[in-house]
């Protein structure tokens, strides 16, 4: 799902607090959260977003593809998690691997006082019937992790920001 106003907006003034900002982006899709991170980096930042559907980042790549803030990767942002050794100041995750899958890894690449940001934590129309099971292990395993202090915000699709203890 496309990040809204309200989730885009969010993240252009998360994006804003790291000036010198590593950024990481887990699903691109057509680029919208990836053009809202961008319209909040300062020009010292770096924006990497990965996919596995080349189709929808086409489109990103077609619209954002001459910033040279941006690296787009097409590939598995799970392989991505388990290779990388760098680290990041936020960290939006808006595809499984990250969130639903290989957490630990995701959150093990944030710094001190990174912020890692999920959202569509409130129920939506296009869920599985099975999908609230998930949602709700996720935010219990966020509640139980000790790296990460975070707040649930249920407002707009339900965004969550935690961030990394030093």
């Amino acid at each position: 799902m496309n990040s809204d106003v309200l989730t885009g907006s969010l993240l252009r003034a998360l994006a804003g607090t790291k000036p010198y900002g590593a950024l990481l982006e887990l699903g691109t899709g057509c680029g919208l959260g990836t053009c809202w991170l961008l319209e909040g980096m300062s020009g010292h930042s770096g924006l990497i977003s990965i996919d596995t559907d080349p189709r929808v980042q086409a489109i990103a790549r077609e619209e954002l593809g001459s910033d040279n803030r941006l690296s787009l990767i097409l590939g598995d942002g799970g392989e991505f998690l388990e290779k990388c050794e760098r680290r990041f100041d936020l960290i939006y995750a808006d595809a499984w691997p990250g969130k639903y899958t290989l957490l630990a890894q995701a959150l093990s690449l944030l710094r001190p006082g990174g912020l890692y940001v999920i959202d569509d934590m409130l129920p939506q129309p296009n869920w599985p019937p099975d999908h609230s099971t998930r949602v709700a292990a996720l935010l219990a395993t966020l509640d139980d992790t000790e790296s990460i202090d975070t707040v649930k915000l249920s407002w707009s699709t339900g965004v969550v920001i935690g961030v990394k203890r030093g």
